[in-house]
């Protein structure tokens, strides 16, 4: 009679895998094997020899758990059984942060479960991120960086890769922002309470409009956006006169400093 010593899954090199997974039998009489059976499921084998016969995860395999793996010979004996491990698929919930800067990237934590056998995380077209989980339900990488970037946002979708699958992609994304550019300021100069009219690219997700003056000293604004190319601050008190500078921060970090003079 058939005897199985072992189940290895080609992909995790343990008894442990996912539906679509190739895996091998070792054992001893194997050669007339011909149904494996998986949990309630009977699998046609891939390949078969004395000491060893392949077969497919069914997609009928539950989504997670426990199943008893054996195998049947054309004379109707079943083999013992040993147990294999079906990895349930890793899902996405969000994210700790919403964007990080083209420029740099910066950490994020992804939200989720099925967490533990991870081996990378994919940011859409910008580039993968070798993890390794302590969590089942989260973990933290470094996004890359999106040097290419041409748009001022690009939204990308965060998934993960274990050994029970690839999360799916559109669930979870992450924006990556441009630094915003200021090209005009007017007037060019001001006193506390007057308002300037700002314009640049990039003005998405202004978060700050900060007034810096002649001893380096800053001071934020009050500011309201007009579009993606212009908003309207006013000049803060307490500034000293003298030349300064104005700057704009957004989620893709600062803008240049453009010159603004305290009057």
């Amino acid at each position: 009679m058939a005897t199985i010593t072992s189940i290895v899954d080609t992909t995790t090199t343990t008894n442990q895998g996912k539906a679509g997974d190739t895996v091998q039998i070792n054992g001893s009489a194997l050669s007339t094997t011909t149904r494996v059976n998986f949990g309630t499921a009977a699998v046609v084998p891939t390949t078969v020899t004395a000491t060893q016969v392949t077969f497919v995860v069914p997609s009928s395999a539950p989504c997670s758990g426990q199943v008893s793996v054996s195998v049947t010979s054309s004379s109707g004996a079943t083999s013992n059984a040993l147990p294999f491990f079906v990895i349930a698929a890793p899902t996405t919930t969000g994210t700790n942060v919403t964007c990080v800067s083209a420029a740099t990237g910066g950490p994020v934590t992804l939200f989720g479960n099925n967490f533990l056998t991870g081996t990378h995380v994919a940011v859409g077209t910008v580039g993968t991120v070798a993890v390794t989980p302590t969590q089942p339900s989260q973990v933290t990488f470094t996004a890359p960086a999106n040097p290419g970037q041409v748009a001022t946002v690009s939204t990308q979708p965060v998934t993960i890769t274990t050994a029970g699958g690839t999360s799916t992609s559109g669930t979870t994304q992450i924006d990556y922002y441009l630094a915003p550019t200021i090209t005009s300021v007017l007037p060019t100069s001001g006193t506390a309470g007057d308002q300037v009219t700002i314009t640049g690219t990039g003005f998405v997700g202004v978060d700050t409009v900060t007034f810096t003056d002649s001893a380096a000293a800053t001071a934020p604004a009050v500011f309201t956006p007009v579009g993606d190319t212009q908003l309207v601050a006013t000049v803060p008190g307490g500034l000293a006169t003298g030349a300064g500078t104005i700057t704009v921060h957004t989620c893709g970090g600062n803008s240049n400093a453009q010159p603004f003079t305290i009057t």
